[in-house]
């Protein structure tokens, strides 16, 4: 192990003082909370918030849409047959996805993929 000396002494407090208000201010991300109105109804209980779309780098897709569908306790959305690939994240909550070949239960942070034209 190196020692220390003065100079390095000092650049580590100068260091640790200038980060530690970073770590003061971090927080954790929380889920948006929509009003009963934002958004399309799907479903009975299930609203579909546009967040944005954004062009895409990769090369199978032209451009990049995020949504929010957001589930009252108790609803339930149709199965239905996908449009388009989607990587899907659990924001908040959880529930149960059925799909044709399986079921599994979701929580939040978790993730799961559907492709297109499959349920």
């Amino acid at each position: 192990m190196k020692t220390m000396n003065r100079r390095s002494a000092i650049a580590l407090g100068v260091t640790a003082a200038a980060v530690t208000p970073l770590f003061a201010l971090a927080r954790s991300a929380t889920a948006k909370e929509y009003g009963p109105n934002e958004g399309t109804e799907i479903a009975p209980g299930v609203r579909l918030v546009e967040v944005g779309t954004g062009t895409s780098d990769i090369p199978a897709y032209k451009s990049i849409s995020i949504v929010d569908i957001v589930f009252q306790p108790g609803a339930v959305a149709p199965e239905e047959v996908m449009d388009n690939d989607m990587v899907c994240t659990i924001a908040a909550g959880e529930f149960t996805i059925k799909k044709a070949d399986k079921e599994f239960k979701l929580k939040e942070g978790d993730m799961y993929t559907c492709a297109k034209g499959k349920t």
